[in-house]
């Protein structure tokens, strides 16, 4: 990987940037048992997230009898996926963090090895209000240029088209590009761009991850400045 040359780092948000497990699967289970269902465990929700929240929800009725093969238009899913966007615009940030070593692998990340700034932007499936408003709220908005949602362009990833849009605001070929992300679906978002992409074994998605083989791993927020600079091993398949 030309971890020397890169431009633009790309970042996703859940289970990357942002441990925000018990917030998401709070609000799930507060928006199933409004539609009068049971709630969930945490590890089954968490296993669903990553295709944003619209599929997050659909998953999890899936989990009832009663909830199996809902459509977009079924009463059912909308008063649930309505009361989970409701609930978690308030309770975002009950819980929300950032990883260890986020922020101060962030700071060293936007000077590039040469002296100049490294664009860096957030491309996630979260609808982007929430997703704009978690960056703020924990500080991580200065050292991003855009934030992208879910909701920014008409398909989600693992279509590349937010991806290839980032590129193109901050002029950066596809070997200028790398994806940081904790999913499958952060993987496919990259090799659909042609770019190369680092796997966050930390995150919410890991066996997800693992199965679909990024170019490089590591194990902690902290060792992404190492990885990039060229300084440690990190784990290749």
């Amino acid at each position: 990987m030309p971890w020397k040359s890169l431009r633009l780092l790309v970042f996703d948000l859940d289970g990357t940037l942002i441990d925000s497990r018990r917030d998401i699967c709070n609000s799930v289970n507060a928006a199933l048992v409004h539609c009068g269902l049971g709630e969930l465990p945490d590890d089954v929700i968490a296993g669903h997230i990553g295709d944003g929240a619209a599929m997050l929800i659909r998953r999890a009725l899936a989990e009832f009898p009663e909830g199996r093969g809902v459509a977009a238009d079924d009463s059912l899913f909308e008063a649930a996926f309505r009361y989970f966007l409701d609930y978690y615009r308030v309770h975002k940030l009950d819980f929300t963090c950032c990883y260890p070593g986020v922020l101060e692998a962030l700071e060293e990340l936007k000077t590039a090895p040469d002296g100049s700034a490294r664009q860096m932007a957030v491309l996630t499936n979260k609808p982007v209000g929430p997703a704009r408003a978690i960056c703020e709220g924990l500080g991580l908005s200065p050292y991003f240029f855009q934030v992208y949602g879910g909701d920014s362009f008409p398909a989600k990833k693992p279509d590349p088209m937010g991806l290839e849009a980032l590129m193109a605001e901050a002029g950066a070929r596809p070997e200028e590009t790398l994806m940081i992300g904790d999913s499958d679906v952060d993987v496919k978002t990259a090799r659909n761009a042609g770019v190369c992409v680092l796997g966050c074994t930390f995150g919410l998605a890991t066996e997800s991850l693992l199965e679909a083989e990024p170019d490089a791993l590591v194990d902690a927020a902290s060792e992404w400045t190492a990885a990039l600079a060229g300084s440690v091993a990190v784990k290749k398949f």
